[in-house]
């Protein structure tokens, strides 16, 4: 009888490890037509998130030619309608984080994606005509910050249901690749800019009438809907995946609410079919999840990587979006600030300007990083990138006033080179894979937040600070920032080749002992 159970166990407990070794003598980098399909479904949300990023600068400009003729925008409204998608994504990355790991992807996924639909629309219907200057200001930035929260939601999901579909030898490319979309968002949201300007340039530029901007920044916001309702009904219709069916049913036996030997009939079954998405339901009561996160994150072995995850994602973007989102002074050295000309020359120079800077080092970086993440190995990459960031950041604070151009240009665009070939991709990639299937969600939404919440103290301050102690020392803050970003890089493992769900069953194992 025994014999006649190891045969029928043979291929059940292999089928799962023969999709994981499947294509194992294609490089990883090189895709299958299903995972091409989840790429593309699941890097919607990066691709919106760095296209938000990009438009709101030249959009906020625009809005100053059709609020404020001859004006500027009120300084705490402007740094409030730049800071709101980023004060909803905290919330967005915290609440869908939770919900993603307490009722599963299923439930959850697509919800995100209907979130950003709605705001868009509600930003673009904001009206100019009827509300004051101030009120039409206060309208965008309530409904940006909606369109934040589906933006920030989008994090945590993307990067869970990417993870717990994709083979472990090729985790860290998958995620890499869905990452590089925020290159490609920000890339389409400048090329979008100059395409929408240059078809308004009669009526704007040779017949002055400057009001017209008002429909150029609908239609460069509106047309963010285009791929939102694309993958739509895709992420609605997403399956389970069995790896997170499989982490849920564990955790039920742990808690005691569902008998080991249901759960290995459906876990056997599942494991029977060849695809990673079917697994049979399991209609089971179980104590509230928030218990169990608690529980996990309270033993120091864990509790030290979602300090690791947070801290590194934190003080990346404290430098990452303290650059990019004031390029202002990298615009005037290659001449594109837009400071001389007819409004409309204004805007579209320095949306050239953008797309210049993005294509430079901007795109490139994150490709590199999808050819060498499994080679390299995360920890590596990390600790090259802060250490790169802080060197070229040193050389632009100690040489702020005496670079040249030409020298300028070269140093950051191998700073932005290292800051996606390094911890920008990164710290998107680690805490996706460092956490088991039933908490990696939820940690990486909170990693993800503490990241947003470095944006948010960046964008709020910068300029502040920037006018009390001058560019160079704010640079430097900077250069403090991406040093300790290396030194905290140091508390997570490697995660090359790593399946935290089978260390998280050999943890309970020692622990049922």
């Amino acid at each position: 009888m025994s014999g006649q159970e190891e045969g029928k166990e043979t291929p059940q407990r292999t089928a799962l490890e023969e999709y994981e070794q499947s294509g194992e003598d294609r490089p990883p980098f090189i895709l299958t037509y299903a995972e091409v399909k989840l790429l593309g479904i699941a890097g919607v949300g990066f691709f919106l998130d760095a296209y938000d990023l990009f438009i709101i600068n030249p959009v906020s400009t625009m809005l100053q030619y059709r609020l404020y003729p001859g004006g500027s925008l009120p300084a705490n409204l402007q740094g409030l309608l730049k800071a709101s998608a980023n004060i909803g994504s905290v919330i967005g990355q915290f609440l869908f984080g939770y919900c993603a790991d307490a009722f599963g992807r299923k439930a959850v996924y697509g919800k995100e994606l209907m979130l950003i639909i709605v705001a868009t629309i509600l930003c673009i219907s904001t009206p100019t005509g009827t509300l004051s200057p101030n009120g039409c200001l206060i309208y965008l930035t309530m409904f940006r910050i909606l369109l934040g929260v589906g933006v920030g939601g989008d994090y945590p999901m993307s990067a869970s249901v990417t993870s717990d579909r994709a083979s472990i030898r090729k985790r860290g490319t998958m995620l890499a690749y869905i990452f590089a979309n925020q290159g490609w968002g920000s890339f389409v949201g400048a090329l979008m800019t100059i395409i929408v300007l240059a078809c308004y340039e009669h009526v704007m530029n040779d017949e002055g009438e400057t009001s017209k901007v008002d429909g150029v920044w609908r239609i460069i916001v509106g047309l963010s809907l285009v791929p939102a309702f694309g993958t739509l009904y895709q992420r609605l219709t997403l399956p389970e995946s069995t790896r997170y069916k499989k982490s849920h049913e564990a955790e039920l036996i742990q808690q005691g609410n569902l008998k080991k030997t249901e759960v290995e009939v459906g876990v056997h079954s599942a494991e029977s079919e060849p695809s990673v998405d079917e697994a049979p339901p399991v209609h089971v009561s179980k104590k509230a999840h928030f218990i169990e996160v608690l529980k996990y994150f309270s033993e120091w072995r864990h509790l030290k990587i979602l300090i690791g995850t947070c801290s590194c994602w934190f003080l990346l973007d404290i430098a990452f979006y303290g650059i990019n989102l004031n390029t202002n002074v990298v615009l005037a050295e290659i001449g594109y600030d837009g400071t001389t000309g007819t409004p409309w020359e204004k805007l579209f120079k320095v949306a050239t300007g953008n797309i210049i800077i993005t294509a430079l080092g901007f795109v490139p970086g994150y490709y590199v990083t999808v050819l060498t993440i499994e080679k390299l190995g995360r920890k590596f990459i990390q600790v090259m990138g802060f250490l790169l960031e802080a060197l070229f950041l040193g050389i632009l604070a100690g040489k702020f006033y005496t670079l040249s151009t030409a020298a300028f240009i070269v140093n950051f665009t191998l700073l932005q080179f290292f800051f996606n070939f390094g911890a920008n991709a990164t710290t998107y990639c680690y805490p996706a894979e460092v956490f088991p299937t039933r908490y990696r969600a939820f940690a990486h939404g909170m990693s993800a937040a503490c990241g947003k919440t470095g944006a948010i103290i960046s964008a709020l301050v910068f300029n502040t600070l920037t006018d009390k102690i001058g560019t160079p020392n704010v640079l430097w803050i900077f250069v403090g920032c991406s040093l300790l970003g290396a030194v905290f890089t140091f508390l997570l493992p490697e995660v090359a080749g790593r399946d935290p769900d089978a260390i998280l069953a050999q943890e309970e194992e020692e622990r049922d002992l």
